[in-house]
């Protein structure tokens, strides 16, 4: 089931088998749920790094709860397509890397995974100007020294050379337990309406006439469904040992099924609250010019009436970048030995991902200024948005089909929502392409 690196140095890729789970199905319910959960938080990480805020901080500021519906959309489809990737990697024991390489020529192949390197850069150009812009307000640093010392975060990884797998689940854990409790204070500070946040939930299809409220929405659905995410968990889940039976790999797909939706149900929550609180901190307020992550920092503090509020807030977008640094460094690892074959050293990895980031990270924070990085961050979440169509659809393809899943080939329900998905989101793309070039 799992292929052993050649190289010792790997710290943490998820063909590491003596970091394996073993799913014993004479194991209590709880003890087996506890065994197989981490994969679904590692993958759900994803869904909370700096550019999710951009997007939802501007959604918010600007139309109020409006947006909700979208957030909630997204975490949904995000939900789905995660199910049938660790559907994926426990039936096939292969990951959707491996997978597109073995089913397709390699033209095809080798542009899937070009598209898929440039998902990463993307989301790795959000983790280093949100941590840069974090480090600025939590300790003064400029926002272009701040770049630069992100080139220094792979030695965080060379700090877990040798930890294993579990434990960078368990860091992860640590680094979304802060996130999720600096949230929860600042709610409790600014008092939303919860009728108000109720009604957010409603889809307002009249507010898509707005340009700029559909290219938001569509930053949302890209900062929220991570096409990277779908190749590396159909990897992690297999992190975990499954008996070569069709009862044992049922019952591993429930379990992991259960990791994922209550991993993805915490973002959900994550991504809404930000969005909730630039709404009811600025909107509501009369301030939805706030489009900046640094702006809402420097008012939350007069507006909400907390004196640590943007401490808080500061520290919840520290944690998220450095998060998001684990996840970015294993999906790359999976995307190289998957479309590649090529095995190389984790830290090795992290350093190439991050220097194609800093680079038009550096440069659009010179070019444009500090005003701009709202402008950059949201740009990543599209671009992750245009790449999203060529991981979804031949996940879809791979998984319907009963020569590579058996009788886990995914249902015809199953099948018309990923297809309907796949479809809307491909749409939007186009829509949005359109809209810009005109």
């Amino acid at each position: 089931m799992f292929r052993l690196p050649t190289t010792a140095t790997a710290p943490f890729c998820p063909s590491e088998v003596r970091d394996s789970v073993d799913l014993a199905r004479s194991a209590p319910l709880w003890q087996r749920l506890l065994r197989v959960a981490g994969p679904g938080l590692l993958v759900a990480v994803g869904y909370m790094d700096p550019g999710n805020w951009a997007t939802d901080i501007e959604a918010g500021s600007r139309y109020g709860m409006a947006l909700l519906w979208v957030v909630l959309l997204s975490s949904l489809a995000a939900m789905l397509l995660q199910v049938l990737s660790l559907r994926l990697g426990l039936v096939a024991r292969k990951d959707l890397a491996r997978a597109c390489r073995d089913r397709y020529s390699p033209i095809v192949s080798r542009s899937l995974w070009l598209m898929a390197e440039l998902a990463i850069v993307a989301c790795d150009v959000a983790e280093v100007l949100g941590t840069a812009l974090a480090l600025h307000l939590l300790f003064g640093l400029p926002i272009l020294w701040g770049i630069v010392v992100t080139a220094f975060d792979t030695l965080l990884v060379l700090g877990l050379q040798g930890r294993g797998f579990r434990r960078v689940e368990a860091i992860v854990l640590g680094l979304v337990i802060t996130i999720a409790i600096c949230f929860t204070v600042e709610i409790v500070l600014v008092g939303p309406d919860w009728a108000e946040v109720a009604r957010g939930f409603v889809p307002h299809l009249p507010l898509l006439r707005d340009g700029h409220a559909v290219l938001l929405a569509i930053g949302i659905l890209g900062a929220t469904v991570m096409p990277h995410n779908l190749y590396l968990h159909s990897s992690i889940v297999q992190t975990r040992h499954v008996a070569n039976t069709d009862d044992a790999k049922a019952d591993a797909i429930r379990l992991s099924t259960a990791d994922t939706v209550v991993s993805l149900s915490l973002a959900f929550i994550i991504n809404a609250a930000i969005l909730i609180l630039a709404a009811s901190a600025f909107h509501a307020k009369g301030r939805g010019d706030v489009t900046e992550i640094q702006d809402a920092y420097h008012l939350l503090d007069p507006l909400v009436g907390g004196a640590f509020a943007s401490v808080l807030f500061g520290i919840a977008l520290l944690a998220a970048g450095q998060s998001s640094t684990f996840t970015g460094t294993i999906a790359g690892q999976v995307l190289m030995e998957g479309f590649l074959d090529m095995k190389i050293p984790c830290w090795q990895r992290r350093l190439i991902t991050r220097a194609l980031a800093l680079i038009p990270a550096f440069v659009g924070v010179w070019w444009l200024g500090d005003a701009g990085i709202g402008t950059l961050l949201v740009g990543s979440q599209v671009v992750l948005s245009m790449q999203l169509p060529f991981a979804i659809w031949p996940l879809i393809r791979l998984t319907s089909d009963r020569d590579t899943m058996g009788r886990f080939a995914i249902g015809s329900a199953t099948r018309l929502a990923a297809w309907t998905l796949f479809t809307a989101i491909t749409a939007a793309n186009l829509w949005l392409l359109q809209d810009l070039l005109i």
